[in-house]
């Protein structure tokens, strides 16, 4: 966010309506106050016995971060007291070194571990996740010194980030021994050490920062730079631990936006654009799960299975890393990732009552509610509370920007103290009719930029009735003019239902012994899946018990899919050959959310 203005956005929608039901859900249920199970963690009576290797203590730092937002927001008085009381009892368990975490002494992260090779997946000796969940809880108590004030809670997190520059210093431990994935677990604790140089203006959390790039660099099995300088994809990344690997981008993008080096800009952009192009779900999120790998790993390139895992942790990542690129580099294609993951994968993996959230979502597959402990519980609801902050930026050159759509007020207020209120009017995603009026203190010369997504065609935009030229899909429309309460400016995103045809071919290459190459074909099929604008669709069981489909499309195979009148929910219906015709509704609604229910995206294409 710019320091040339403030900007504080009400959220409505559906978006809104899922942000109301996490706060009154999950952030006001879970952790209620310092006798919760998830903050008992941290008193002396378990932590001194504890010798297992578990991640528990990571949902204190998350809970801290969102719920902090969520008061930013709400100005809920009793969610501001529970944070208030949690995050005092904290720093009340805080030990005099800085320690703040769940472990016995002996297994804290301070610790050599014992000189044994890592497991195959990249663990270490002793499992642990104590850098892990010390770097939750700088971020959370940052985030609570943001919204609560005073130095405490800072100081807090400063303490911790003192320990860490004790402990991996020069002379120091190596953190790629500290974590699972060979390191991954562990040199996530770049963003927590960037957030603190941000928040304290202190450089010795920056070169802490550089310090755990250079150790994550230089273990052979991670070599994070390198391989991604090389061209290496995401799942070739140490372990390709999706959630892992684009938390460390987060960290890496802030650093070299301080450090200005053009070579750690580019490695995350390569890997953005491996993941981008490679990794996600029609949905949006990162997924993993086909054939030998873990469900929480990115794919060998190319693999493709409709019933491949979405984490909601990946989620939250990805959705983080697209916020730091895109305030980091103005493209567009950043805040339509955003608005790709929340309207689908993110919506379709949170209950309606905001508490249950699904720890994986399918694109073809049930809907299944995840247990108490889980960590995909917090990190949805963290992942909902980014977004507020999502709508609406301020540049040093004043320039206004609507990164996302949907039913808000965003209320700015520039440094010489002017205020301006943008108000979308819409229901989008369901429409794409998309009203902003103006309402401001006194005119003002200023541009307002609009994103245009990437699959607008034909787009159109005018200001209090008059047409707009140069709307380019893809791009910022600029507006640029003395505004004045009463304007309003009217976006047209034609939302088209769309077929989108997925080719999965695999051909095998060797050498014959005379040195020429043969190619063997191995696998060759397709699916079809129906989107429109940033919408994924999805139907139930296929005849109301089959969890799988073959059809055959017509040779106009755009015919068979048309938009019928609909009022609360668009409903597309694709009609197959041969086939009665097969309705499709917005993916996070189908089934109605509920638990056990089945949602099918993708239909197995013949003759393909």
């Amino acid at each position: 966010m710019s320091q040339h203005a403030t900007v504080q956005t009400r959220v409505g929608g559906l978006l809104g309506a899922a942000l109301e039901a996490n706060l009154r859900g999950r952030l006001s249920h879970f952790i209620a106050g310092p006798d919760s199970p998830a903050i008992v963690l941290f008193g002396a009576a378990h932590r001194e016995n504890n010798h297992e290797g578990d991640w528990y203590g990571e949902h204190a730092g998350k809970w801290l971060y969102a719920a902090a937002k969520a008061c930013a927001r709400s100005n809920d008085a009793v969610l501001q007291t529970a944070l208030r009381r949690v995050a005092d009892y904290l720093l009340a368990q805080q030990q005099p070194d800085g320690y703040l975490g769940t472990y016995a002494a002996a297994r804290r992260f301070m610790q050599p571990q014992p000189p044994k090779p890592p497991s195959w997946d990249g663990a270490p000796s002793l499992r642990t996740w104590d850098v892990w969940v010390h770097a939750y809880l700088i971020l959370g108590l940052v985030e609570t010194h943001r919204v609560l004030g005073g130095e405490t809670y800072l100081a807090a997190a400063q303490r911790i980030g003192d320990l860490c520059i004790a402990t991996f210093g020069p002379g120091g431990l190596d953190i790629c021994e500290l974590g699972n994935h060979h390191g991954l677990s562990a040199t996530v604790l770049m963003d927590a050490a960037m957030t603190l140089h941000a928040h304290s203006g202190d450089a010795r959390y920056r070169a802490l920062a550089e310090r755990v790039l250079e150790q994550a660099d230089a273990n052979p099995a991670l070599a994070l730079l390198r391989k991604a300088l090389a061209g290496a994809d995401a799942a070739e990344i140490a372990t390709g631990k999706a959630y892992q690997l684009l938390w460390n981008l987060v960290g890496l993008t802030k650093l070299s936006q301080a450090s200005g080096r053009d070579d750690w800009r580019e490695a995350v952009e390569r890997l953005w654009h491996s993941v981008q192009t490679h990794h996600l779900s029609l949905g949006g999120g990162p997924w993993g799960g086909v054939a030998h790998r873990s469900r929480e790993v990115f794919n060998a390139p190319g693999a493709f299975s409709p019933q491949g895992y979405v984490e909601t942790c990946s989620t939250l990542a990805w959705l983080q890393l697209n916020r730091e690129l895109l305030l980091a580099s103005d493209q567009p294609r950043h805040a339509d990732e955003i608005e790709r993951t929340a309207y689908n994968d993110l919506l379709a993996a949170q209950a309606p009552d905001g508490e249950n959230w699904c720890y994986y979502i399918f694109p073809n597959g049930k809907r299944i509610h995840t247990t108490y402990w889980r960590c995909c519980k917090s990190s949805g609801a963290m992942a909902l509370e980014e977004l507020p902050a999502l709508f609406c930026r301020v540049d040093a050159h004043g320039q206004v920007t609507l990164d996302l759509y949907g039913a808000s007020t965003s209320q700015v207020c520039f440094a010489d103290g002017g205020r301006l209120e943008l108000r979308q009017t819409t229901r989008y995603p369901y429409t794409g009719t998309i009203g902003v009026q103006i309402t401001i203190d006194m005119p003002r010369a200023f541009t307002l930029r609009l994103r245009i997504p990437a699959w607008a065609e034909a787009a159109q935009a005018s200001v209090n009735n008059r047409p707009v030229d140069h709307v380019q899909a893809g791009a910022y429309l600029s507006i640029a003019r003395e505004w004045q309460t009463g304007d309003v400016v009217v976006l047209q995103l034609p939302l088209q239902p769309r077929l989108q045809i997925r080719r999965n071919r695999n051909v095998q290459e060797s050498r014959a012994p005379d040195g020429s190459l043969v190619q063997q074909e191995v696998l060759d099929d397709a699916y079809v899946a129906v989107t429109r604008g940033p919408l994924a669709f999805a139907t139930g069981l296929i005849d109301g018990y089959k969890t799988q489909e073959t059809v055959h499309l017509p040779a106009d195979a755009g015919a068979a899919l048309q938009e019928l009148d609909w009022t609360d929910v668009p409903v597309l219906e694709l009609a197959p050959a041969g086939r009665a015709p097969l309705l499709f509704q917005p993916y996070f609604l189908s089934g109605g959310r509920s638990d056990g229910s089945w949602r099918i995206t993708w239909l197995s294409l013949a003759g393909a």
